[in-house]
């Protein structure tokens, strides 16, 4: 049987010292070992298919190496458990390990999950929720590090970094696709106006009309919520015995599910989809954008990166105590330096095209 290779091993190779690859392997090479040394460390653990042991490198550190994730109903969302996914990613290429509970949308476990975690020794924490929300953290995440994805901070003075979707710019890069597609009569079906995603959403298709220097009709934007029903009566109400220059030739909906209501509508009046009347989506959502007839041009919305970069603070965090910071950058009404916005991203499908002549 091959023997197992050693520090020693990959410090004879690279040419330096047993605790240069320690300090090279265990993250802290940066100021402590020559660019050259840490690449020269790195290539000989490849070429030797060394990895540090994680048990010794605990109780070296006095680090158990596992993440506490609390959420509302993440763990058991096929959609919002990507944010999930992005962060046991990071996690597990950082030598960490991931242990999650979901409270059910109850919010009165909360307190007993977050502790749960901590009895076990966890290194950090985040909390992550279904859908963009303010958050009454619990009290024991400002124990350890702890970070927030999906969901930011409500209390009075703000303490946790929260990692969360850029849904001004994302309302705004969505109208901004159809306005260059020639579209002027653009209709927003919202979601709940007590959500705070939607309000940040339609901020953004004002934005876009001020952008292009174009009138906002308020008579265009309803708030229907988030389900199919409420897309298609929000879509009828708008096309429903509606002469065709007083349609609007486009709908930008609060998400994919409220497009499958319009879309609906479009199919129930005989109005063809982008020919007459273009939808837009917001989530892509798998197995609903992707496969819907004609599929929809959506926004993404960014699940895994958004767990991904606060898996990758939170280790930041762990590991460097002292030298993260936020981005500085933040919606209104939250502390700047602990907001990072995440952006979304269009998806172009054939739910839309060019504005029908009128």
């Amino acid at each position: 049987m091959q023997r197992k290779a050693t520090a020693l091993d990959v410090a004879k190779r690279a040419g330096v010292s047993r605790s240069a690859v320690s300090l090279v392997l265990n993250g802290r090479g940066d100021g402590n070992v020559a660019k050259e040394s840490q690449d020269r460390i790195r290539q000989a653990a490849v070429e030797l298919s060394y990895s540090p042991n994680p048990i010794a490198l605990s109780l070296r550190n006095q680090r158990t190496r596992m993440i506490g994730i609390v959420s509302d109903h993440v763990v058991v969302s096929a959609f919002d458990g990507n944010i999930i996914g992005g962060a046991d990613d990071v996690a597990r290429s950082r030598g960490f390990v991931t242990v999650a509970m979901d409270t059910e949308f109850d919010a009165a476990r909360d307190a007993s999950a977050v502790e749960t975690l901590l009895d076990r020794q966890v290194d950090g924490l985040i909390y992550v929720t279904e859908g963009l929300k303010p958050l009454d953290v619990p009290p024991g995440m400002l124990r350890v590090p702890s970070v927030l994805a999906n969901c930011y901070d409500n209390g009075p003075v703000p303490g946790l970094p929260h990692m969360i979707p850029d849904e001004v710019r994302g309302g705004r890069e969505a109208t901004t696709h159809l306005l260059e597609l020639g579209h002027r009569d653009i209709a927003l079906l919202a979601g709940p106006a007590a959500s705070a995603a939607a309000p940040l959403r339609v901020a953004g298709y004002r934005e876009a009309f001020a952008e292009g220097r174009l009138e906002v009709r308020e008579d265009r934007i309803s708030w229907v919520g988030w389900d199919i029903d409420g897309g298609f009566h929000g879509a009828m109400k708008l096309l429903d015995g509606v002469f065709p220059a007083e349609r609007p030739t486009a709908i930008m909906c609060a998400n994919d599910r409220a497009a499958i209501g319009v879309a609906l509508a479009a199919a129930r009046l005989g109005l063809s989809v982008p020919g007459d009347l273009s939808i837009m989506g917001y989530d892509d959502e798998s197995h609903v954008a992707d496969t819907m007839v004609p599929a929809l041009t959506t926004m993404a919305l960014p699940l895994r990166e958004m767990g991904a970069a606060a898996m990758t603070a939170l280790l930041e965090q762990i590991e460097n105590p002292g030298n993260s910071e936020g981005s500085g950058k933040s919606e209104k009404g939250r502390a700047p330096g602990l907001e990072t916005l995440i952006p979304c991203r269009l998806v172009i499908r054939e739910s839309t095209g060019p504005a029908p002549r009128r």
